[in-house]
């Protein structure tokens, strides 16, 4: 293929993803906002009364990275998994493989139009937070690198997102891992904390989690606060997406949970 034909195949799957999800807009976009909307409520309202200041801010300007993240984290790979393998149960998927497709081609198309969907997810809690923290800008302290932990961070999920729809067999495959490792490792990943409050061996055990990086990046952009390295956060970040890019691109390949 030339690289117009690889460019316009790219931009077909694209297209076809982001109009996708923008069409049915009250099933992919409103219930995460409102469930961050909700945290914003019952987190940094109520209970946020309560514990009032986490490193000097309050406990409400804390959580918004986290939820930005979360909404992030959580839709970026959802969609990704569950638009390639809805492809694989129609079927159509086929009509793509026996084409002269650029796994490459394919491999961008859903992860950028799952990026797409996680990123704006991320800023339309962005701008919720306003309502509740009018002075939210006058925080943003590095907003270029704001920008280039949420790219990122969506990248690792719409890679990690790919991979489980390429090889889920049914449809409760694709809902195994927000369910019982996505959601654990936003939890624990220092949303609604920090992890300096918690004891040294949890501490310790919490830098395992990869998800505590990328809030962690996060909150260092708009707060210059971390309770981790921010440059060693980065390339947590680029090493994951590295990895994964990989292992999607092999088994796309090789046909792994698509040839039968």
């Amino acid at each position: 293929m030339t690289l117009q034909q690889k460019f316009i195949t790219f931009y077909t799957i694209l297209h076809k993803e982001v109009t996708r999800f923008i069409r049915i807009w009250p099933q992919t976009l409103l219930p995460p906002v409102i469930n961050q909307t909700l945290y914003f409520v019952i987190f940094g309202a109520f209970i946020g009364s309560q514990i009032r200041m986490v490193n000097g801010i309050s406990y409400m300007t804390f959580l918004v990275p986290g939820l930005m993240m979360m909404g992030l984290i959580t839709n970026s790979f959802i969609n990704a998994a569950s638009s390639f393998f809805s492809m694989k149960f129609q079927r159509s998927i086929e009509e793509i493989l026996v084409a002269p497709v650029s796994p490459w081609a394919i491999i961008c198309g859903y992860t950028i139009s799952s990026m797409a969907r996680g990123i704006l997810i991320s800023g339309i809690i962005f701008v919720v937070s306003m309502f509740f923290i009018p002075s939210i800008f006058v925080h943003l302290v590095y907003p270029g690198l704001a920008i280039v932990f949420i790219i990122l961070t969506a990248l690792v999920f719409s890679f990690a997102g790919l991979i489980n729809g390429i090889l889920a067999n049914k449809f409760d495959d694709v809902g195994i891992i927000p369910t019982f490792i996505l959601t654990p490792l936003t939890y624990f990943g220092g949303v609604f904390y920090s992890i300096k409050n918690l004891p040294h061996f949890w501490q310790n055990l919490s830098r395992f989690n990869p998800v505590l990086y990328m809030v962690d990046g996060l909150r260092f952009s708009f707060y210059g606060l971390a309770d981790a390295d921010v440059f060693l956060s980065a390339a947590i970040l680029i090493v994951l997406a590295l990895i994964l890019g990989c292992v999607a691109v092999y088994l796309l390949r090789k046909g792994v949970g698509l040839r039968t």
